[in-house]
């Protein structure tokens, strides 16, 4: 047997109930999940760490792509070249271990940013880039940026909160 990590990209807002679809047919997963600290008391608790993807450890021979490539609520395995890519148990190890943290330290919290912090921008278009973060914007987890890319004047960007970390 050769089972290893694959990731499963899943449509819009399906990564949960794919994730149970996996339990009850006992395929082994992991859909990273973060405690988030949203504004509206009603909003989830909890979103998934990599909205749209989650991981599959699975023997691809045995049970064969077009199973997950056909799987309800989901686009299929993420593959490069017409091969299902296969990802590090290293890096899963470090995902739990990352998801450990943001726990202990209360989710992904943001209050201890204020007007004027500089920020890195991690990930998305603007990956790379030091900013000047403004403010979070109610009833969604996104931030409002100021960012000089295109001239020497900042421009207002917003940005998911994820995607930011303080400098």
């Amino acid at each position: 047997m050769s089972e290893k990590w694959y990731t499963l990209w899943a449509k819009p807002h399906k990564e949960r109930s794919v994730a149970h679809a996996l339990a009850l047919q006992e395929v082994q997963h992991f859909l990273p999940m973060v405690k988030v600290n949203p504004k509206n008391p009603r909003a989830a608790k909890f979103r998934p760490y990599f909205p749209g993807y989650l991981f599959i450890y699975t023997d691809l021979d045995e049970i064969g792509m077009n199973h997950f490539n056909w799987f309800p609520g989901t686009r299929g395995l993420v593959c490069f070249a017409d091969e299902p890519a296969v990802v590090p148990t290293n890096l899963i190890d470090q995902i739990q271990k990352h998801l450990v943290e943001i726990d202990k330290a209360g989710g992904l919290v943001f209050n201890d940013l204020v007007h004027g912090d500089k920020i890195r921008i991690k990930s998305g278009p603007f990956a790379g880039y030091e900013a000047m973060f403004d403010m979070q914007l109610t009833g969604k987890d996104r931030v409002q940026v100021f960012l000089a890319f295109l001239s020497r004047y900042p421009q207002k960007v917003v940005l998911d909160s994820a995607d930011i970390e303080k400098i």
